[in-house]
């Protein structure tokens, strides 16, 4: 069993990946890495979960502005992800909550944004779902 229907999953994966990135790339003096964790517990994200069709094909501007006003949301001053690693990191997070079955929440608690900005030079090489195997193992 899979968190959502596989329908969703590519869509899913890949416009998380552009969400994290647009965040990164659109405000560089803002935290990446706080976004992410308050999306990853978000209702934004906990619709997307339960594949709630709305949420699910929004693109990522409609995402950003869906997820900034329901979860009332402003990014806090800090660095920002740079090169490929917000947009991976995004992938990887969205593919292995669906490839595990957990709530989206918990991902972030099972694998660590920290250990996951180190893991990236090792893992970002590898097809998805091999590198969220490779984890998933850990």
């Amino acid at each position: 069993m899979r968190a959502y229907p596989e329908v969703y999953r590519d869509d899913v994966v890949e416009t998380q990946g552009k969400l994290f990135d647009y965040v990164a790339q659109s405000f560089p003096g803002k935290s990446t890495e706080d976004f992410i964790a308050t999306y990853m517990t978000s209702k934004t994200r906990k619709s997307i979960d339960e594949a709630k069709a709305y949420v699910n094909t929004m693109d990522v501007e409609e995402l950003w502005k869906y997820f900034t006003e329901t979860e009332h949301y402003q990014l806090k001053d800090g660095k920002a992800l740079e090169g490929f690693v917000p947009d991976w990191i995004g992938e990887f997070y969205a593919y292995y909550q669906w490839f595990y079955d957990i709530p989206s929440a918990e991902v972030i608690t099972r694998v660590p944004l920290d250990f996951l900005k180190k893991a990236y030079f090792g893992l970002h090489d590898l097809d998805l779902e091999l590198a969220v195997r490779k984890v998933g193992e850990e």
